[in-house]
């Protein structure tokens, strides 16, 4: 008896934890390619170079730096701002180039307009590296969650900012959304789309349908 077909005869774990890890590399090297000029730009540089400068790891993967929150412990002594990072203390605020223990909303801002930004650019990637319509969903959510786990385990804390969630949820719809139509609307016209005739191939054709049909006196 021939072996009966099941729907996993299909199902390729290394194909699809390499589109995975592909899809995530290019979030994220997306990310580490737009946030650090636009930050060192447009932010201020005094509470920036507090948080490890333009180009930290941290402006990608700690959610506090896009919801606005300090990830810096400041403690007031006196007329002096101590700042603290790490259980060391790095500054202190009574200088006029010195930090003030002030947040920089202009930073969430940015971070969350690169992040939108990225989620276009997972279109692009999602368009060419999955394909198929009926896995964007499954692609866009997971790297959602992958980044909540990664983000929760480097900030050591989970994420309780509902403009991070919104900044989230709202990249992972507009990649779905647009990845889906286009991807759909490539399937369509490639099912639709036939061979050209030759006319040398057309004439043997009717040639050949011609004395199949009877003769007409």
């Amino acid at each position: 008896m021939a072996p009966s077909k099941t729907t996993l005869s299909n199902w390729d774990p290394v194909l699809l934890v390499s589109q995975i890890v592909s899809m995530q590399t290019l979030h994220y090297l997306t990310l580490s390619i737009i946030i650090p000029p636009l930050l060192a730009t447009f932010a201020d540089p005094t509470s920036l170079a507090y948080e490890g400068g333009a180009a930290n790891i941290g402006m990608i993967m700690d959610w506090r730096e896009m919801a606005g929150r300090p990830t810096v412990r400041g403690m007031q002594s006196g007329e002096m701002w101590w700042a603290w990072s790490g259980g060391k203390k790095i500054g202190y605020g009574w200088q006029e180039d010195q930090w003030n223990g002030r947040i920089d909303p202009m930073r969430g801002w940015i971070i969350a307009a690169c992040w939108i930004l990225a989620c276009s650019a997972d279109i692009y990637y999602i368009y060419k590296l999955i394909r198929r319509p009926r896995l964007i969903l499954d692609f866009a959510l997971t790297l959602v969650f992958n980044h909540l786990v990664l983000t929760t385990y480097y900030s050591s804390s989970l994420p309780t900012s509902l403009f991070f969630w919104l900044v989230l949820l709202g990249g992972a719809t507009l990649t779905i959304i647009i990845a889906e139509q286009l991807c759909v609307k490539r399937e369509m016209s490639e099912g639709l789309s036939v061979m050209s005739v030759r006319p040398e191939d057309q004439h043997v054709e009717e040639m050949e349908m011609g004395g199949l049909l009877p003769r007409i006196d």
